[in-house]
């Protein structure tokens, strides 16, 4: 069978695979050669009935699933190598009513019909070899989706010389057939099928559930046909020989159904030998051990014949393992060696899969280091599923402790690449990969180096949650699982199980605090939550660690490493109650089963049993630290009211009375934010300490209320309010405040009249006798909180007209007073003003849409021309400026990210303005002028507000595009008159002519922004000639150049609308122009051509001069364009013959103020009124 192998050098060119059945054969008549190869082969051509083509047998859809050109024939199909019914005489009525189906329509009856059809397979191959043999090579054929005829001759001698020369590849180009012949020795095949089908899809390539079933089908038919041959027909030195001579010839070709679906099929084959052998061996071991048992018997019971037999069946069971091994040789350095690396990537993940089974299943013959290099070169694979597959093979592996010790070397050879593998840019592979690691850790203790694990503990910050989860198990085992204590007889065993809980924590803190990423403690828990969730919910381990007291000893913690665990504490909780749903972590369970929805109410029922009882002890213990009293603050927000232990309202009134202690003493925005939220949540809901966490805050807010009162006394009242000088005073009217507005941005105060208590503070003047800037600061928080909650409850609130016009009257005054805060000294004053005006404004508009217009309803408020222009100047002094100007100081590199959030709300908060209808929309011209030199801080917020302004009014959106390029024009014109130095919002004139280009592109509908584009361009006409008239001095409009950048606008104008701008643009320049040839008209020719560019031929030839010779009578500029139906497909309709004739254009000059340039004046006929509309039942209105 090597010889044989070794001649097979045939080798299919470039054949397609084909979809549709046919059932023309190869005429004998056209075989040329037939004389010569009687001499040296004798033909074996399949007849119709053997190759399945009889068009005269029953069909077979009832009993099989349909496929789409699958198979072989066009008919019903064949016997597999002719049925047994028609070999047995006394089964023939017995299976009289059966339907014959070839060997490939057999994937589509099951696992039943397909081991029943390979036994008659197998007997009829034990009567006609040769038929059957070719009925499988059918088979392959078919399953390698070619659906031509399969002929075969049989070669007559391994060393037949004149092989070679019959392998040739022919075409009939007369009756549409393509010749193929290979060697699949002892057989020369001849595949047929029809030259004009070209398709590269076989059935493994099919998408959906087919490809997935033929796959699944196939791979079992290899299996079920090897083990049922394995009891006779394995063994006769011709089944397998001509079956791994077909596979290794296939395999080889370059066509690539033939190459994949064969070298599955080689794999699987190889597969099911290494079962035939594992069987092989496990008789031999059973054979072997009868044999023991036998020379165990005494004399007298002993059977030399029985041990004769037992050694000779042990003798034969060898033999043929020994021949299985050779053919798994043979296919494995035949076929995969020459495939693992194939140059299709599914050829080679199936080829990586198969190994790692192979070396799982069979190592004795396959777990050496020759095949396991293999694996790790594969490793290198540019594919990801290739990569994959190694991994998961590489994990079986060592998953098996009796198989590393043969895995040494392949583990310090491949170390590096494998650690390197965890941050694959494929995820699934990189998660893969941290669990091979966890798999070698536990069974090789030296196999990975401290600097491995350095790098691998790292990943529990990653972003990924799958593989952040794999590297916390690999945390958990390596350092975390420490064994427990040996029993002592001087403690018990709950204090034995503390012990080991503190080690482990302390441990996870030490490894936190080397890690120096000290705010990601919730990403470290969230890692370690699937390994370790059991040590992170002791919350009584962890609570009594972090109340216990240093003694001799236990030292106790440090201080910072308190501060950490009491983060892991409360990260622990809000991992419990809400679940792995952090920021920028993704991969998370979306969905939580039932189960695990129980288990997180458990959890929650005893954190809030157990931290209930134990916070208020926490609190007054860590009250010196703010930061520490601002995390622990944050628990009670994930406490569960259907809590047994919630019904006691003595630990809900020793909570909030601790709450009000640390907020009595000063506290940070951290705190303050916290403690809202908190009150917050517990006030809301049914829960029962509703009642005494709102008595608590309103004591709180009433207190700092009366406390604020006497703080600013009779100072601010009468006609000239002055803010009182004491520095101490200050202080605690600042502090006081920042309580008030923190609790104002979640809690409804209105209440208590904050706005007629701060309001006059805004009106002092900043100099002598005005707020401080820290306290103003607040004060317009505070306002604008006030102000948000009035208009987000004016729905029960406003029932009449006086309350409307009280709010009205609010509004107005908080819009004027922080009107007069946008141009204060201090920048923080100056951006906090302008936040709260446009949350403010964006709320009434929303306050405004939303109101039911049948009940009585909030006034409307606008803001006048001066807040506007003021906001405007607010937006381009803050928000579009550099690196280096416009800010208190250069921006660093640390800062710069924040610094770019802070201006990216800035500007989000102006745009809404806009988009609410708040502002003109003319105010957006500001904004769209920096889109282009911006882009990449704010175009994404640009390009939204673009898209949302022509939702709103599609026109003037049009007229603020133009304005903001008549700007910039305007601008630039200025400071090169100046001749001053660069201003950070004049842009260049090429800067200019490429916003106008992007901008052109933001017009992706040609029809639907059709009114758009003209809009643009009658402005721009309009922007350059108004009141010109030329003199000696200026025979050209100052601003003539910006039709150069007009011109980019051009490409978006249909052609209709290019003649009619045209003649717009001929209206302005009929008396002024003298001659295009001059210089100075470039700029004019330029936007001239550009409008002719789509008109056709002929018009573009003959405006290309100065227009003097006249036109033949009756015919237009839009004659030749073709019409592609009866009515307009826009808003303008085209100018061609359909216009009414008796119309007459008021766009274009009539027949008596013609252009003398133009010599001709336009027939009546072709005339469009724009004043009024343009005719056609599909057309609008355009005023131009």
């Amino acid at each position: 069978m090597g010889r044989g192998c070794r001649h097979l050098s045939a080798v299919l060119r470039s054949e397609e695979m084909i979809q549709d059945p046919t059932a023309a054969s190869r005429p004998a008549e056209q075989n040329k050669n037939s004389h010569d190869e009687a001499n040296t082969s004798r033909a074996v051509n399949q007849s119709e009935d053997e190759l399945g083509i009889a068009s005269s047998r029953k069909s077979v859809r009832q009993r099989k699933r349909p496929h789409e050109g699958f198979e072989n024939v066009q008919s019903k199909g064949a016997k597999a190598g002719r049925s047994s019914a028609s070999r047995a005489g006394g089964r023939r009525g017995k299976r009289r009513h059966a339907e014959a189906v070839t060997l490939f329509d057999v994937l589509s009856m099951g696992r039943s019909a397909m081991q029943a059809v390979i036994g008659d397979w197998i007997e009829a191959y034990g009567t006609r070899r040769d038929s059957s043999l070719l009925d499988l090579i059918s088979f392959f054929i078919q399953c390698c989706g070619c659906k031509g005829v399969v002929t075969a001759e049989m070669c007559e001698g391994k060393e037949d010389r004149d092989v070679m020369s019959k392998m040739v590849e022919e075409l009939d180009e007369v009756a549409g057939l393509q010749y193929k012949k290979f060697l699949a020795f002892p057989w020369i095949l001849t595949v047929t099928w029809p030259t004009d089908i070209d398709s590269a899809e076989y059935p493994l390539t099919q998408p959906g559930p087919y490809g997935r079933w033929f796959h699944s089908e196939f791979c079992d038919f290899v299996a079920a046909l090897v083990a049922q041959c394995q009891r006779g027909v394995m063994f006769d030195g011709y089944l397998m020989n001509s079956l791994i001579c077909l596979l290794a010839e296939l395999s080889d070709s370059c066509v690539r159904a033939f190459r994949h679906t064969c070298t599955l099929a080689a794999v699987k084959l190889l597969s099911s030998l290494v079962a035939v052998a594992l069987s092989l061996s496990g008789a031999i071991e059973n054979s072997h051990e009868l044999h023991r048992v036998q020379k165990t018997k005494t004399t007298r019971r002993r059977s030399p014949l029985k041990q004769q037999r037992i050694q000779g069946k042990i003798t034969e069971l060898r033999e043929k393992r020994a021949e299985v091994e050779t053919m798994m040789d043979v296919v494995f350095k035949g076929i995969f060696l020459k495939r693992y690396r194939d140059v299709l990537p599914e050829i080679r993940s199936l080829c990586m899969e198969e190994l790692g089974l192979w070396m799982k299943l069979y190592g004795s013959a396959f777990l050496n280091d020759s095949c396991l290099k293999y694996v790790g070169w594969m490793m290198h694979d540019k594919v990801p599923d290739v990569r994959l597959r190694c991994v998961l093979g590489l994990q079986a592996l060592y998953g098996d402790p009796a198989l590393l010790p043969k895995l040494d070397l392949f583990t310090s050879r491949f170390k590096d690449r494998m650690v390197s593998m965890t941050l694959d840019k494929d995820s699934e592979v990189a998660v893969q990969t941290m669990k091979l690691l966890l798999l070698v850790s536990k069974t090789s203790d030296g196999a990975l180096s401290d600097e491995d694990y350095r790098r691998l503990l790292r990943l529990v910050y990653s972003s990924q949650r799958p593989l952040a989860a794999a590297a916390g198990e690999l945390l958990f085992a390596r350092l975390l699982n420490t064994e427990a204590p040996a029993p002592d007889t001087k403690i018990n065993e709950e204090e034995a199980r503390e012990r080991q809980t503190s080690a482990r924590l302390r441990a996870l803190l030490h490894f936190h605090q080397e890690s120096e990423l000290r705010s990601h403690v919730a990403y470290l828990v969230d890692s370690l939550w699937d390994g370790g969730g059991a040590l992170l919910k002791d919350w009584p381990t962890l609570t009594s660690i972090l109340l216990q007291e240093p003694s001799s000893r236990s030292p106790g913690l440090t201080r910072a490493e308190q501060v950490v665990l009491v983060e892991i504490l409360v990260a622990s909780v809000r991992q419990a109650s809400e679940g792995p749903a952090l920021a920028g972590r993704s991969g998370a369970k979306k969905v939580m089963s039932a189960r695990e929805k129980r288990s997180q109410l458990d959890d929650c029922t005893k954190l809030t049993e157990h931290l209930l009882v134990v916070l208020p002890d926490l609190l007054a213990k860590f009250s010196g630290s703010c930061d520490t009293v601002a995390s622990l603050m944050k628990i009670p927000q994930y406490f569960l009211p259907e809590c047994p232990e919630a019904d006691t309202p003595q630990a809900a009134s020793r909570l909030m009375a601790e709450m009000g202690a640390a907020l009595d003493r000063p506290a940070g925005p951290a705190l303050l934010e916290a403690a809202a939220r908190t009150y917050l949540s517990l006030c809301g809901g049914g829960a029962p300490w509703r009642s005494v966490a709102r008595t608590a805050r309103d004591s709180l807010v009433r207190r700092w209320v009366d406390n604020l009162t006497a703080l600013l006394g009779d100072s601010l009242q009468g006609e000239s309010p002055r803010f009182p000088a004491d520095e101490e005073r200050t202080a605690d009217i600042s502090a006081t405040l920042k309580k008030l507005s923190a609790f104002h941005n979640c809690h409804d105060l209105l209440e208590w009249n904050l706005f007629g208590l701060l309001s006059p503070l805004l009106s002092a003047e900043s100099g002598e006798g005005g707020a401080p800037p820290e306290v103003l600061l607040q004060v317009l928080q505070c306002l604008s909180y006030c102000m948000l909650w009035s208009l987000s409850t004016s729905s029960g609130t406003l029932n009449s007209r006086e309350k409307a016009e009280s709010q009205r009257l609010q509004l107005r005054l908080f819009c004027e007073r922080s009107n007069r805060c946008l141009s204060h000294p201090d920048h923080s004053v100056q951006q906090q003003a302008f936040v709260g005006v446009c949350d403010v404004l964006t709320a009434h508009a929303h306050q405004l849409q939303r109101w039911d217009p049948s009940s009585f309803g909030p006034l409307l408020y606008t803001p006048g021309p001066r807040l506007q222009r003021a906001l405007v100047t607010f937006v381009g002094a803050h928000v579009f400026v550099g690196a280096d100007c416009g800010g208190q100081s250069a921006d660093s590199e640390a800062g710069r990210p924040e610094e770019l959030h802070r201006r990216r709300n800035l500007l989000a908060a102006f745009c809404k303005l806009i988009v609410h209808g708040v502002l003109e929309m003319s105010a957006a011209a500001e904004v769209f002028a920096y889109y282009l030199k911006y882009n990449d801080d704010y175009g994404d917020i640009i390009k939204e507000t673009m898209y949302r302004t022509r939702q709103m009014d599609k026109l003037g959106s049009a007229h603020t595009l133009g304005l903001c390029l008549q700007q910039l024009f305007l601008r630039l014109r200025g400071e090169q008159g100046s001749g001053g130095g660069a201003h950070p919002g004049v842009q260049t004139f090429t800067g200019i002519k490429e916003l106008a280009r992007r901008s052109a592109l933001t017009f992706g509908d040609l029809v639907k922004f059709r009114e758009c584009v003209v809009v643009v361009h009658r402005n721009g006409i309009e922007f350059v000639f108004q009141e010109f008239s030329p003199t000696p001095d200026a025979p050209t409009p100052p601003y003539l150049s910006y039709l150069t950048i007009l011109s980019e606008f051009s490409s978006k104008l249909l052609k209709p609308d290019k003649k009619i701008v045209f003649a717009y643009l001929q209206k302005h320049t009929a008396e002024r122009v003298t001659d295009l040839q001059e210089e100075c008209w470039q700029p004019l020719a330029y936007y001239r051509a550009s409008l002719l560019a789509a008109a056709g031929a002929e018009d573009a030839a003959s405006h290309a001069s100065s227009e003097r010779s006249p036109h033949r009578p009756g015919h237009s500029p839009s004659s030749g364009q073709k019409r592609k139906g009866n009515k307009s497909s826009g808003p303008f309709s085209p100018v061609d013959s359909e216009v009414s004739k008796g119309q007459k254009s008021s766009f274009s000059p009539s027949h008596k103020d013609a252009d003398p340039s133009s010599g001709r004046a336009e027939p009546p006929a072709r005339r469009l009124d724009f004043e009024g509309s343009v005719l056609g039942e599909d057309t609008v209105d355009v005023e131009l």
